[in-house]
């Protein structure tokens, strides 16, 4: 039976580990730091999956105030294809539902092998590009 919750701080070390398990990190972010940050604000928050007592799968999950937004998807290598993933984003829906959100989105990297399960599960690809700035440095820290 798979659970979900929402993370506290002293998940960190085992959701990172998920997050670098699956490729979801990047050298020019601190994933420690980006789960902090999202556990730091209400209108934020970090969705866990897990089995008996072990965290096996994550989404970081947001809301703007005009879109809920959803990072860091990862289920563990060994558990994949049971689920989860659905399971975690249905739970990160609701969670923006409750909070008065009216559409979600999520991005993937170009290459993301994930790509075809967010459309087997019902999700749409859009027409945007993204753009972005640094405000902490080039490298994205101080």
């Amino acid at each position: 039976m798979i659970a979900t919750r929402t993370a506290t701080v002293a998940d960190r070390d085992a959701v990172v580990a998920i997050w670098e398990a699956c490729g979801l990190t990047r050298p020019w972010n601190d994933p420690g730091a980006d789960f902090l940050r999202a556990l730091g604000h209400d209108a934020s928050t970090v969705i866990l999956a897990e089995r008996d007592t072990r965290i096996i799968g994550t989404a970081m999950t947001g809301f703007d105030g005009h879109r809920g937004w959803i990072y860091y998807l990862g289920v563990t290598p060994d558990q994949q294809g049971q689920g989860i993933a659905r399971q975690l984003l249905d739970t990160s829906c609701e969670w923006l539902r409750l909070r008065g959100c009216p559409k979600v989105e999520l991005m993937l990297r170009d290459g993301n092998p994930a790509a075809g399960l967010y459309e087997h599960v019902g999700w749409k690809p859009q027409d945007v590009r993204v753009f972005a700035r640094w405000l902490a440095g080039e490298d994205g820290h101080n």
